[in-house]
């Protein structure tokens, strides 16, 4: 996905998310900084994210890579294509979903350019980047029940990318909670 980024945040967290290659591990530093110095974070979500970009910087790359794989390859309890969770194995009704958001980025004049599926996490945040904020956690809103699955799973397992899974949901619970407060009198 090539466009303009209105929503850096989104961008690193698809890549934290991504798989932890060289090219991750040598950003690390200059997500760092960026954690640092972003200004719309809370102190326990900076303190979480900046652990995280720690631990993986921690991690020789072979062992970075082996957890990433076992974490997410070889445990369909915590497969990053969100309609996994959503619909049972063989449900007619994921591949429909995939198609109505593929022709959604389109809509907006993305044209998705690796050979992940849409349903793949890190490219929902990808296409979440170039959202404005409000537009983001909306979007994210509605896979809010998929992520938190895939969170939950995460945390059972004691998995450190959990913490980045759940930062993506109260994203998009903070959206639900904005529409509750607006529909109230």
């Amino acid at each position: 996905m090539g466009t303009q980024v209105n929503n850096p945040m989104y961008r690193i967290l698809s890549a934290l998310l991504g798989y932890p290659d060289a090219e991750l591990r040598a950003a690390l530093p200059e997500i760092r900084d960026y954690l640092v110095t972003v200004p719309d974070l809370e102190r326990e979500e900076r303190s979480a994210l900046l652990g995280m970009v720690h631990w993986m910087e921690s991690q020789p790359p072979l062992e970075l890579e082996s957890v990433y794989v076992q974490t997410f390859d070889l445990n369909p309890d915590h497969d990053l294509h969100l309609t996994y969770h959503l619909f049972e194995e063989g449900d007619r009704e994921r591949g429909p979903a995939m198609i109505h958001l593929a022709e959604h980025y389109e809509s907006y004049g993305l044209e998705v350019v690796s050979n992940e599926l849409p349903d793949y996490l890190p490219l929902i945040l990808e296409y979440a980047s170039t959202l404005d904020d409000d537009e983001a956690r909306i979007f994210l809103g509605s896979a809010a029940h998929a992520i938190e699955t895939l969170a939950d799973n995460l945390e059972k397992a004691e998995s450190p990318y959990a913490i980045l899974v759940r930062f993506v949901e109260r994203r998009g619970r903070l959206a639900e909670l904005s529409t509750m407060k607006e529909c109230m009198p």
